[in-house]
């Protein structure tokens, strides 16, 4: 299902991963015919509500098909009208629900949860979810074989009763509340990744910020953190750690959400629309960068998963953890060539102490390297 294009591969194909930062997506769409495309690759967008109706729903659809006009994806909607007062996109939608099967998903490399707002966050267990359990199964077929998920804005602000969604979304983190929408400062602390790599390392901008009931941050790679003191955050504020962007890789699926993308004018900011399509072009496999969101929490949770199976000896788990632990202090102290250095030694711990050859030495000698290439690009 996944092909990993390199960055560099897309520019030699002659390939415009990104809009030109004047151009709106009806620019974009127009002049399509102009830019070179890779091999097309299909997304999937859902706009479905059942409960309250983002009025940017509409935009955002319209904003992420012209991004695949030029950047060479296909896009299905999936947004059927839900009650007399929700018309859903009538005349985008597909005529009936595409999650069927995890098989008939398979034809997306990624699908893009828009604002899905179904009403659960009461946690009453009767209401309604968004997929049914059958659309759920398929759901969770398509993840677990590899599918990619990106969500914008109140993506968070669904399935709430479904822990399992939450962890898909982001580590647990849901949507509780917000402030008037108002402008605020962002602090990109990761500009490695394709969906950051254009941002300035502050990125002020008007939106609707939204609080989560706890932050990710221990169980995905935090891109972008709010900055609090440059807003009125209300009650639900979350202080000094308060992610709003971040990606991870969940069980076999790469995942990616931002919380903006409340407001109409969202998808008309070529700033925010290059990250919106460096999500999804991440999420769908199409482009890798800065390690591809491996986490320390993923390495750890890998290394125990090995020496439960057998495959990894507590000893040679202590040696490569013990590399693996000073790397991250370095890291959380910003000294991220020091953490890289680090990581190198914790790949000869792997190389030492782990079977040669064996599928348990190649799996972790990657994630390591992975980590080392996101400390390395931090620089």
């Amino acid at each position: 299902m996944k092909r990993f294009i390199s960055q560099a591969a897309l520019g030699a194909c002659g390939v415009a991963l990104v809009v030109p930062l004047a151009m709106t997506p009806a620019q974009a769409e127009a002049s399509s015919d102009q830019i070179g495309m890779a091999e097309s690759y299909d997304v999937l967008v859902v706009g479905k509500t059942t409960g309250f109706r983002h009025s940017s729903i509409d935009e955002a659809t319209t904003a992420i098909m012209a991004l695949g006009n030029v950047n060479g994806f296909s896009v299905d909607v999936w947004d059927p009208p839900t009650s007399p007062g929700n018309q859903g996109q009538p005349d985008r939608t597909l005529p009936s629900t595409p999650f069927t099967t995890a098989s008939d998903l398979a034809k997306y490399e990624t699908i893009v949860f828009v604002s899905t707002v179904d009403g659960t966050n009461s946690l009453d267990p009767a209401t309604p979810t968004l997929l049914n359990e059958t659309e759920l199964a398929a759901f969770q077929g398509y993840i677990r074989s590899g599918g990619g998920f990106a969500g914008v804005h109140a993506a968070t602000d669904s399935m709430h009763t479904v822990p399992w969604y939450s962890q898909l979304t982001g580590g647990g983190a849901r949507f509780i509340s917000h402030p008037e929408q108002q402008t605020a400062s962002q602090l990109v602390e990761d500009r490695a990744h394709p969906s950051t790599e254009h941002l300035p390392e502050t990125w002020t901008r008007f939106d609707e910020w939204y609080n989560f009931n706890q932050s990710p941050r221990d169980a995905v790679r935090v891109l972008i953190n709010l900055d609090e003191t440059t807003y009125n955050a209300r009650r639900g504020a979350m202080g000094s750690d308060h992610p709003i962007a971040w990606c991870h890789n969940f069980e076999s699926s790469r995942s990616w959400y931002t919380g903006g993308g409340h407001t109409e004018a969202s998808y008309t900011d070529p700033a925010f629309l290059q990250h919106l399509l460096g999500g999804i072009a991440w999420s769908a496999g199409a482009v890798s960068g800065g390690g591809d969101c491996v986490t320390w929490h993923e390495v750890e949770s890998l290394i125990g998963d090995l020496v439960a199976e057998g495959a990894v000896s507590a000893k040679a788990a202590a040696q490569v953890t013990k590399q693996l632990d000073k790397a991250k202090d370095l890291a959380e102290a910003g000294r991220h060539d020091d953490s890289a250095n680090k990581l190198n030694a914790a790949a000869a711990q792997v190389k030492a102490h782990v079977d040669r050859g064996s599928q348990a030495q190649v799996l972790l000698t990657e994630k390591v390297r992975d980590l080392q290439i996101w400390q390395e690009e931090l620089n």
